[in-house]
């Protein structure tokens, strides 16, 4: 099946999705292999969305996921009419938006056999949106099929776990990655760096390949952190990591925020500084929103710098056992040699335990400048 094509070094779980999927459209089998609610599982850059808007295409495509037609396109897009994609761009998802979903869910399809609900962000569920959703899954529609992705599945109820089909991605591997960048006529040293640098993630790894200012921000980010001596050049470097984080959001949500607050206020009706009744108020939910986004964004720029600073250690830690071989950060060797001459193999597996410990804290919401901060003083 075609629409899987974009799935790298995930043959078992293609396997357990192509037969679900023949199996939902064999009338006399459909309980074979097929069930109502699925979770993805995987790290960051394993394609776990990508899995389950390919396994949605699938089972609304006349074709099993020919990848060609009008179904599988807009599935994959998540506009097609019968798959409901929930991709959040805020901390969390909240109640509201899943009532709302539920009702949607209930609909019977309009043009496909299935109904297909697509929660890329499962583990940004609130407790009270988890329950909602919780109870539609134990009373699922004949026509309905629910699709979660999480990082993990300790990062979602047990008790959705427990009424879910898990599936597990596991992280491309480098060679994978760097084939699939050369396939997309990206040279083949620029495609090792960015496989490596990458750290196996897919959608990173082609941002870092094709644009050169991503690149230029991840190497200065290596050398702050390689200039921290002493507590106070460690405070110094958390504060340009998180202003520079900061920056990078904020100019981005810029360029968002205004179409989107035009297109909305045209939407309402604007007549001047006036909008129709309603609109200010769906003015202020759009903000609020947006403000959300971008604290969001802030967090995703921090956690990716950290995950930069993970390879630096994980190159030390390479030096250190007298392996050369893979070495990411080749243009910074030197430097690198001479911190692995000043440290132990013990220590740098601390930091790199401590950089992990930093990115979890963010995840769960922790003041970034504090984090960071905490961090910097342990790596000095």
């Amino acid at each position: 099946m075609r629409v899987f094509e974009e799935l790298i070094n995930q043959e078992r779980i293609i396997s357990i999705l192509v037969e679900a999927i023949t199996a939902s459209k064999d009338n006399e089998n459909s309980t074979q292999g097929m069930t109502h609610a699925w979770l993805f599982t995987g790290p960051p850059g394993s394609g776990r969305s990508n899995a389950a808007l390919a396994f949605a295409a699938g089972l609304v495509c006349k074709n099993n996921g020919c990848n060609e037609c009008t179904d599988c396109k807009t599935a994959i897009k998540g506009s097609h009419a019968d798959v409901e994609l929930i991709a959040t761009e805020g901390l969390s998802i909240k109640i509201g938006e899943i009532r709302e979903l539920i009702t949607r869910a209930s609909w019977s399809p309009s043009v496909g056999n299935y109904r297909v609900v697509v929660i890329e962000d499962a583990d940004r569920l609130t407790e009270s949106a988890a329950s909602a959703l919780l109870k539609a899954i134990e009373e699922p529609g004949l026509r309905t099929v629910w699709l979660l992705c999480a990082p993990s599945t300790t990062d979602v109820l047990p008790t959705i776990r427990s009424r879910t089909r898990s599936l597990v991605l596991r992280t491309p591997s480098t060679s994978a990655v760097a084939a699939l960048l050369e396939r997309e006529n990206i040279s083949p040293k620029m495609a090792e760096f960015a496989a490596r640098a990458s750290q196996g993630h897919i959608g990173r790894a082609r941002y870092l390949a094709l644009n050169g200012d991503a690149r230029s921000r991840r190497e200065a980010i290596l050398k702050i952190s390689l200039l921290i001596t002493d507590v106070a050049s460690a405070f110094k470097a958390a504060q340009v990591l998180v202003e520079a984080a900061k920056t990078e959001a904020e100019e981005d949500a810029e360029k968002r925020d205004g179409v989107e607050l035009a297109s909305l206020k045209e939407a309402w009706g604007q007549q001047g500084s006036k909008l129709t009744q309603g609109g200010s108020k769906a003015v202020k939910e759009l903000e609020k929103e947006q403000k959300s986004r971008t604290t969001r964004m802030v967090r995703d720029y921090l956690d990716r710098a950290l995950l930069d600073i993970a390879t630096l250690y994980r190159d030390i830690l390479l030096v250190q056992s007298n392996s050369h071989d893979s070495i990411i950060n080749g243009d910074l060797l030197g430097e690198i040699t001479e911190l692995a001459s000043k440290t132990t193999p013990e220590a740098t597996l601390r930091k790199l335990e401590s950089i992990m410990s930093a990115r979890n804290n963010l995840s769960h919401n922790a003041a970034p400048l504090l984090t960071i901060e905490a961090l910097m003083v342990s790596l000095k």
